[in-house]
């Protein structure tokens, strides 16, 4: 099959958050189970700083939306896995730092970029049909790439669409003036179309117009579609004749103890006897105390109440308390939470760490590193930290919600079954209580068999690609 893929972020170029991650590996699957697959994004500046190889394209493509015209460059491109790579390019709009905003603020001008971003790739798709090259499945993502569905349907180009649901909560949101800005009519602001409560909304309109729509994990379709879950959108979800969901996986090229670069000593589940030597090589790089039976717990990603962080902090002083544990934060995010997080750590010195910044080779470190991961979102789609703790030997610590539930079975108390530990209510309170239970399981005799069990998890994108496969075979079969 011939596949476009459409995203914003593509790892390790550019990377905001776990959309990257997939954007690297789905495409690399597709292609190793025989597909032409073709990642379309834009040009950033990251791509020519690290070096890529990339060819312009002579034919520039024209978008022409709200009286303003730009002309798009099409960069040509390849990367290692083999898959091929177009970047579009339009002055002003793509050529910058970040990919949302920068600062912790979005880019004002976010609504025309990505509309441009979208209509282009529409343009793209008909050239290319133009020339008779048939593809067999438009694969865009999230709301910056949703509106291409219903671009390709205003210029007359038949082309199975899929949406993937990263995060509903992110919806492409703006005034309902910018209507005929992004080129299209008042006739497409209605309750049927783009119209959201008086605004525009980029992932309703791209959930309208998509074939298929799918997301991240079964747990997560159900959750959207439920009025606590759906940010509102729970309705026009309900409206499309399903929706698939699709667990995402952990590229073992890239994460994998056995052959991870970034460790001071590998390990697998077979014997992780060099665990102990990767966890007492990041406490003397973070100043904490060499103390291999004290459990390292950990806490990666975006600090944010979606991600729980604030029921970490508030559970830190019992934690501590109650036990010779240590704990381990990495990520940015809210300022508030940042700063309260910064004080809860300076208040625990030896005990707590924070890595603010954290390079995607300290990650790798801190999760071989780790004897616990906390993954206590209040809403998971899916959730990539809990594959990768398990995979480096981390049994996480989880709210049972979305994703998590689809790729954690809690322990039973002789530890015989399980692959992590969880917790029903998004409390600090909960959080305490199953991290205790985790610590209790750390200091048992039967942790090693705990251990190796989640290590030995098939957690590869394999069975994901494969899934994805079947769906773009339906819509082609379908037409």
């Amino acid at each position: 099959m011939e596949i476009l893929f459409v995203t914003t972020e593509l790892a390790p170029f550019v990377k905001v958050g776990g959309l990257a991650d997939v954007s690297a590996a789905l495409p690399k699957t597709l292609k190793a189970l025989g597909h032409r697959v073709t990642i379309v994004m834009p040009r950033y500046p990251a791509f020519e700083q690290a070096g890529l190889l990339l060819a312009r394209r002579l034919t520039p493509i024209t978008v022409e939306m709200g009286g303003h015209t730009w002309e798009v460059t099409a960069f040509d491109g390849r990367l290692a896995s083999q898959v091929d790579l177009v970047l579009l390019d339009a002055p002003g709009i793509f050529d910058r730092e970040g990919v949302y905003g920068e600062r912790g603020e979005d880019y004002s001008d976010n609504v025309i970029r990505f509309a441009v971003l979208s209509r282009a790739v529409a343009e793209l798709v008909k050239q290319r049909a133009a020339g008779g090259a048939a593809i067999d499945a438009v694969h865009v993502n999230d709301w910056p790439t949703a509106l291409v569905a219903k671009y390709m349907r205003d210029l007359g180009v038949d082309a199975p669409s899929v949406l993937t649901i990263h995060n509903v909560a992110h919806q492409g949101v703006f005034p309902k003036e910018m209507v005929p800005a992004i080129g299209l009519s008042w006739d497409d602001f209605n309750v049927s179309g783009i119209e959201f409560y008086g605004s525009v909304n980029f992932l309703k309109q791209g959930i309208l117009s998509a074939d298929l729509v799918t997301t991240v994990s079964p747990s997560y379709a159900k959750e959207i579609q439920s009025e606590e879950g759906g940010c509102r959108l729970d309705g026009v979800l309900r409206s499309k004749p399903r929706i698939v969901g699709i667990v995402n996986g952990v590229d073992y090229g890239v994460w994998n103890p056995a052959t991870d670069s970034n460790l001071v000593a590998r390990y697998d589940g077979e014997d992780a006897t060099n665990k102990a030597r990767c966890k007492g090589a990041l406490q003397k790089e973070l100043g904490l105390p060499l103390e291999a039976n004290a459990p390292l717990l950990l806490h990666v990603g975006r600090i944010v109440p979606q991600k729980g962080a604030d029921l970490v902090i508030d559970a830190l002083p019992r934690l501590l308390r109650g036990s010779d544990a240590q704990i381990v934060f990495a990520g940015d995010g809210d300022a508030a939470l940042v700063a309260k997080l910064e004080q809860a750590v300076e208040k625990a010195p030896g005990r707590a760490a924070f890595v603010r910044a954290a390079s995607e080779a300290m990650v790798h470190k801190l999760f071989a590193a780790a004897d616990i991961a906390l993954v206590p979102s209040r809403f998971e789609p899916c959730g990539l930290v809990q594959l990768y703790a398990q995979r480096y030997g981390a049994p996480p610590v989880a709210h049972a919600t979305g994703g998590l539930i689809d790729t954690i079975v809690d322990c039973d108390a002789k530890l015989e079954t399980g692959t992590g530990f969880l917790f029903e209510a998004p409390t600090a309170d909960a959080l305490y209580a199953t991290v205790q239970r985790a610590i209790a399981a750390f200091e048992s005799d039967r942790w090693p068999a705990l251990r190796r069990r989640v290590m030995r998890l098939d957690r590869g994108w394999e069975r994901a690609g494969r899934q994805y496969e079947h769906a773009y075979r339906s819509l082609s079969a379908s037409r």
